[in-house]
């Protein structure tokens, strides 16, 4: 079995003992960790592996990041989604590890629209689209996990009339996630849970967390090769309800490898 979780720390070194926390509690075999918001070698390291996991890392300055922790070892890593080579965001990290190839995503906010922020979103999930594509044709078992800034469904977010308008549930972002759902992957946490009300996300304002105004945005995609896998998947609320918590909380699966 191989637990494999996805998490936007929200800043991996302010949030290292809640990181080192639950990596102690929940004992995943694979973390995708996004907005990390520090530069390659600045992440902690030393920590992490003390804990037993290897890291795989792209990072930036301040911004974005994106990182694979692995129990296994991680090898054949790709920085960086294919399709721009002018895109400098470190927004994407693959590589393989514990029999499966694994992404961690985090996917601009998208906001405001009426900026360039809102193209830059949806072509960069574009070129997610046609990357997916390439990687089902190895027919091996996949997840591709991350902050997807999407809010697929009404259901997905406390109050939908609140986010009319917003980057992550305008028509073309919800659009352009089910076209990379069509190609055949399969969302874990709505195959296991399919009419479920659960977030991922809880703004710091207006006391989202304590009334349990969310929004589900991190998702973990799996081929037909880890779906047919597939044994569990559910949302961990505890981390967010720690004190200096992340806005997101994990997300994992396990699959029967």
């Amino acid at each position: 079995m191989v637990k494999i979780a996805t998490w936007n720390v929200n800043s991996v070194k302010a949030r290292l003992p809640n990181v080192e926390a639950w990596l102690k509690a929940a004992e995943p075999d694979v973390v995708l960790l996004q907005e990390i918001k520090c530069e390659s070698d600045k992440f902690p390291r030393l920590e992490i592996e003390a804990l037993g996991y290897n890291c795989a890392v792209h990072g930036q300055k301040s911004y974005n990041g994106v990182a694979i922790l692995s129990r296994h070892e991680i090898e054949d890593v790709l920085e960086g989604l294919p399709g721009d080579g002018s895109d400098e965001q470190a927004r994407y990290i693959e590589a393989t590890t514990a029999g499966v190839r694994v992404a961690s995503i985090y996917l601009p906010n998208g906001n405001p629209v009426d900026s360039e922020k809102f193209p830059y979103k949806l072509a960069w999930m574009k070129r997610l689209k046609a990357h997916a594509a390439e990687l089902l044709k190895t027919e091996k078992p996949i997840v591709l996990g991350g902050d997807y800034n999407c809010i697929p469904q009404p259901e997905d977010c406390y109050d939908p009339k609140a986010w009319e308008g917003d980057a992550l549930f305008k028509p073309e972002t919800r659009a352009a996630f089910r076209e990379i759902l069509h190609l055949g992957y399969c969302e874990a946490y709505r195959e296991i849970h399919p009419t479920a009300v659960a977030y991922s996300f809880w703004d710091y304002q207006g006391r989202a967390w304590e009334a349990d105004h969310g929004i589900r945005i991190d998702y973990l995609l799996l081929s037909p090769q880890a779906t047919d896998r597939l044994v569990a998947c559910d949302i961990d609320r505890a981390p967010r309800g720690e004190p200096k918590a992340s806005d997101h909380t994990p997300v994992w699966c396990e699959l029967e490898l």
